[in-house]
């Protein structure tokens, strides 16, 4: 039996996090995160404001046809606003709609924005703040305290912030919630506060932080609250939110449970921590971040030969945790610093046992070196390593193979098309020859700009084949000039990133023609992606 003392989990993505600069969420989108993080096991799960936006309106709604399995969906607004009757409030009316047990209300704690903000007394504001509590308390729903502003308001004046919080408890709050909205706290700051104001609410008081990342310290200023008996963290997965973000719970969770021994996740749960993070990385249509702390694809990679030598005997000497507990995994990189350690573990990890006496496994790391002198970055690109490999080991068996292609451009004016217009109309033309279990297949195809046209014609040849291939699709593409003194005959280097919707994969190509350099990056993606789907279908040509 786990006695660890518990810590309440409340994500805020769907609101928090859908304020990030760039980050939009459709309903489907928020509908998929929010039962993502219920099969997860988070406890408090923040739906959005309801009456903000038609869009969190029908939110709930569909939540109430459909309600999650084990977290508590939270309405999110504020308290009535000022000099107004509670029951004429029309955000109220849409909350009480929602139909959700849990609402959290957010307040002022800060004199300064009651009096220049808000534009009314301190008075009025702590009736607000009361009076909006009490209305929702009789009509059956549980309240989180959000005190905004807590810290700056502490600090201002302490006096009357302690008014706001008590005030919020009397009318019924069952959580409050200490807020650094501006992010502006530093560690040591929180813990003094939340220290001498715990000495001044009545004992058992649930507590709870809520911090954002200006000042890059939301984790830490979350775990030092806690460590000072605060019970709930808030917070968005990848540290999604406005300004420089909120509290990342890929990283507080860990911290707290594997670090600090907070009971915060069942362990089967906590293993889905890393598929979550990349999951919603993927709906919010964000590129993961792969240096992220314990859920990044780099957490666990070791790249120095010493390292990898080293981790291979004991895993703690370069490894804080066991990367499966979070569910990510370690990582060989492959580079010109890798020595045989690297390309012995990292054909390990495709299934490859080497011995480090065979000549083969010297003539893979001498190809790899050679190859990166040429321009060739095998750590961003390990589908087109592990190619690479089995072509040295003779088990690279080609699902197809390319006869020639040809690429036609047009550059058009809008205007031949639309008179008011002066955009230019960016037309390719791609016709390829691919061999296919012994038939030549001749296709043709639009796109917009060469390597999409490329890549579509190459799609069309061989998704008659490969059925697979219509769930393959670029994620990013990248292009790097590798001597810019060359000007235009400079030598390129393109990245290609894949995915599945289940996996990713990354691939590359070297040429002083950008069009071969991307050439060689979509075939090499789309033929590891056949190998990751059909590994025992992969028929030789």
């Amino acid at each position: 039996m786990n006695t660890a003392r518990p810590i309440w989990i409340y994500d805020t993505t769907l609101r928090d996090g859908a304020q990030r600069e760039g980050l939009s969420l459709s309903l489907e989108d928020k509908l998929r995160i929010a039962r993502k993080l219920d099969e997860m096991g988070v406890p408090f799960i923040e739906g959005g404001w309801p009456g903000a936006n038609p869009k969190d309106v029908k939110f709930f709604w569909k939540l109430q046809e459909n309600p999650l399995q084990q977290a508590e969906i939270v309405a999110f607004c504020s308290t009535r606003r000022p000099h107004k009757n509670t029951a004429d409030d029309r955000m109220l009316q849409a909350i009480l709609a929602a139909e959700t047990r849990w609402v959290t209300l957010f307040g002022k704690s800060w004199d300064l924005h009651v009096t220049e903000g808000l534009n009314t007394s301190l008075e009025e504001n702590l009736a607000m703040i009361g009076e909006t509590i009490a209305y929702l308390r009789d009509r059956g729903r549980r309240i989180i305290y959000d005190a905004e502003h807590w810290f700056d308001g502490y600090k201002h004046n302490p006096e009357y912030a302690l008014k706001t919080l008590k005030t919020a408890l009397e009318a019924g709050a069952e959580w409050l919630v200490f807020c650094d909205t501006n992010g502006g706290t530093l560690p040591q700051e929180i813990g003094r506060i939340v220290r001498e104001v715990i000495e001044n609410l009545p004992p058992q008081t649930q507590l709870g932080i809520h911090t954002h990342n200006d000042s890059g310290t939301a984790v830490a200023n979350a775990l030092a609250a806690v460590t000072e008996g605060v019970q709930m963290v808030q917070g968005t997965i990848n540290g999604y939110g406005e300004r420089c973000g909120n509290a990342n719970l890929c990283t507080l969770i860990p911290n707290l449970q594997l670090k600090l021994n907070y009971r915060c996740l069942e362990p089967e749960q906590l293993v889905q921590l890393t598929s979550t993070s990349r999951l919603i990385s993927e709906i919010a249509n964000l590129a993961p971040n792969d240096h992220a702390p314990f859920v990044g694809r780099s957490a666990f990679a070791h790249k120095g030969g010493i390292h990898v030598s080293a981790v291979a005997r004991n895993p703690l000497t370069y490894e804080h945790i066991t990367p499966q507990s979070i569910g990510n995994e370690r990582r060989i990189v492959i580079s010109d610093q890798s020595g045989l350690s690297n390309v012995l573990s990292k054909a390990r990890s495709f299934g490859i046992e080497l011995n480090k006496q065979d000549d083969t496994c010297r003539q893979i790391l001498q190809r790899l070196k050679e190859l990166e002198h040429e321009g060739y970055q095998f750590e961003a690109a390990e589908a087109s390593f592990e190619l690479l490999m089995r072509s040295v080991l003779g088990q690279r068996k080609q699902m197809f193979e390319i006869h020639g292609f040809q690429i036609h451009c047009d550059l058009l004016k809008e205007c031949d098309i639309l008179p008011d217009s002066d955009e230019f109309c960016n037309n390719a033309l791609a016709t390829i020859k691919v061999r296919v279990n012994g038939k030549e297949l001749l296709e043709v195809a639009e796109g917009n700009g060469p390597v999409s046209a490329l890549d579509a014609a190459l799609r069309k040849a061989l998704v008659k084949f490969y059925p697979e291939i219509a769930n393959f699709y670029l994620t990013d593409y990248k292009v790097r000039i590798l001597d810019g003194k060359a000007g235009t005959s400079a030598k390129t280097r393109v990245l290609v990133e894949w995915s599945n919707g289940e996996q990713r994969w990354t691939t590359l190509g070297v040429s002083t023609n950008i069009i071969d350099a991307s050439y060689q990056a979509v075939v090499e993606g789309i033929e590891y992606g056949l190998l990751l789907k059909l590994p025992s279908q992969a028929a030789a040509v």
